[in-house]
C-alpha cells in the first residue's frame, strides 16, 4: 500500500505565503508524476498543479499560473507546493495525489489519471 500524508497547511491572511509537502511512503510503486488539487466546501475537486517525477514538466491551472510552484524531491519521495500571494478564494482542502499511469502526461489535470491519495491539509486564507 502507498500513503501519502499532506503537511503545511493552516489560516494566513490575503497576501501571505504557505508551503505545501506531501511525503509518500509504504510499497514501492513506479510514479510517473505528482499533482496537487483543492476542493473548497460545495465545489468539485478541482486542479491545481502537477509534476512530473523527475520534476521535467509543470502544468499550472490558470488561477494559480505566477503564484504557485510545484516541486519535487524525489530522494525525500516528497512533492511541495510553495504559494505566494494567497487568496481567499484559495480556501479549500488540499490533496496531493500520486500517478503510476502510464499516460499520466497525456493527462495530468485529469483526477482519474492518480492511483493515491492523500487525507488532505487544510488552508484557509482569511482577507
Amino acid at each position: 500500500q502507498v500513503q501519502l500524508a499532506e503537511s503545511g497547511g493552516g489560516l494566513v491572511q490575503a497576501g501571505d505565503s504557505l508551503r505545501l509537502s506531501c511525503v509518500a511512503s509504504g510499497r514501492t510503486v513506479a510514479t510517473f508524476g505528482m499533482g496537487w488539487f483543492r476542493q473548497a466546501p460545495g465545489k468539485e475537486r478541482e486542479f491545481v498543479a502537477s509534476i512530473t517525477w523527475d520534476g521535467d514538466i509543470t502544468t499550472y491551472a490558470d488561477s494559480v499560473k505566477g503564484r504557485f510552484t510545484i516541486s519535487t524531491n524525489s530522494a525525500k519521495n516528497t512533492v511541495y507546493l510553495q504559494m505566494n500571494s494567497l487568496k481567499p478564494e484559495d480556501t479549500a482542502v488540499y490533496y496531493c495525489g500520486r500517478s503510476s499511469n502510464i499516460d499520466y502526461a497525456s493527462r495530468p489535470s485529469t483526477p482519474t489519471i492518480y492511483n493515491y491519495w492523500g487525507q488532505g491539509t487544510q488552508v484557509t486564507v482569511s482577507s
